[in-house]
């Protein structure tokens, strides 16, 4: 198909500062620079395609549209779960399940599904089965242009770990808590002091909670996506915090900053952070049971990565113009959406 002849709809049209806002946004221009004329309204006429993230807000419109032989695709990360495993509160655990409920609907219906890793398709598989229909495991994108090494502004009298999340609440505390119990430790054996820079709405509690166990911190608040190069630019490191992630963006964007990554081996992170590119480390306990995570483990992780951070950071740049140029993502999704192949 010659793309200016293609016209997809992608919804619901996130505008929020988070990760799949950031992709969403970035995919729609790489879309638009094709050629591809970019909808919001699945009742659009002459569209090509319906690519749903997660769940429809206006789902009969979707069906009608499919119905008239729009192709409907549903872009799947992972679930709701942590309010199965700590109490969130009721009116969460509902929302939660509501959400997941919302999910599976339009996984059982729509023609096709995109995963974002093949850590989200398994845990899907497992839940709710496999499916009769073509599905695909494409990892998200990240602009290279914007999200580039150049210029580093390290800090020289210490290491700066980063931590960038769009909320740090609502059951994902643990992420931040673990993070101040392991820069402790590395402040401990490393050869200079080190920092917790944190990116990311932190509810007032946790903050003071953190602030209580001494660790030197610095609070971004919630930065908007062009804030985001500068700040990856200021760290040694990057501590990806949020546990059985699908495809966590602040990761795939701090390698394109030359910004190693250190992790636990939980999620989608085994397969997007290569031994070139940081370092992931064994989680220890059950994370499905939200056990505490091996802090020593991460702390030897971040050490080898600060022994060895000026090739890491080449390694990263380098796996992701290889694996998460959004240019090339988009010729994926695109292949997918067309169903024929494009020009």
């Amino acid at each position: 198909m010659n793309l200016t002849q293609a016209k997809i709809c992608i919804i619901p049209h996130k505008l929020g500062l988070g990760g799949p806002a950031s992709f969403q946004a970035g995919l729609i221009r790489a879309m638009q620079q094709r050629g591809v004329n970019v909808s919001h309204d699945p009742l659009s006429p002459g569209l090509s395609a319906v690519l749903v993230f997660g769940a429809a807000q206006n789902a009969a419109d979707v069906w009608r549209a499919q119905r008239s032989g729009v192709r409907v695709v549903q872009r799947l990360n992972g679930m709701n779960w942590v309010h199965r495993r700590k109490f969130t509160g009721i009116r969460h655990f509902i929302k939660a399940e509501y959400g997941n409920l919302k999910l599976r609907q339009l996984r059982n219906r729509a023609d096709c599904i995109i995963y974002q890793s093949g850590f989200a398709r398994a845990w899907w598989e497992r839940q709710n089965g496999a499916l009769g229909k073509p599905q695909f495991v494409i990892h998200n994108g990240v602009d290279l242009a914007l999200f580039s090494p150049e210029p580093a502004n390290l800090p020289v009298d210490r290491y700066r770990v980063l931590m960038v999340e769009g909320h740090h609440g609502g059951g994902y505390e643990g992420g931040l808590v673990t993070a101040a119990r392991f820069i402790t430790q590395l402040s401990q054996q490393a050869d200079r002091p080190c920092e917790l820079a944190v990116a990311g709405d932190v509810p007032l509690e946790l903050r003071q909670e953190i602030e209580n166990t001494g660790v030197p911190l610095v609070w971004l608040g919630v930065l908007k996506h062009d804030e985001i190069p500068s700040v990856n630019r200021s760290a040694h490191l990057l501590f990806s915090g949020d546990i059985n992630a699908a495809c966590p963006n602040s990761v795939l964007e701090a390698m394109a900053c030359g910004l190693p990554v250190v992790a636990y081996d939980t999620g989608a992170l085994p397969e997007l952070v290569s031994e070139e590119a940081g370092r992931i480390a064994a989680y220890g306990g059950d994370v499905w049971q939200l056990e505490p995570p091996d802090i020593p483990a991460l702390t030897s992780a971040a050490l080898q990565v600060l022994q060895v951070r000026a090739a890491l950071s080449r390694a990263a740049r380098q796996r992701a113009e290889a694996k998460f140029d959004i240019k090339k993502i988009t010729e994926k999704y695109l292949e997918v959406l067309l169903g024929d192949g494009v020009d």
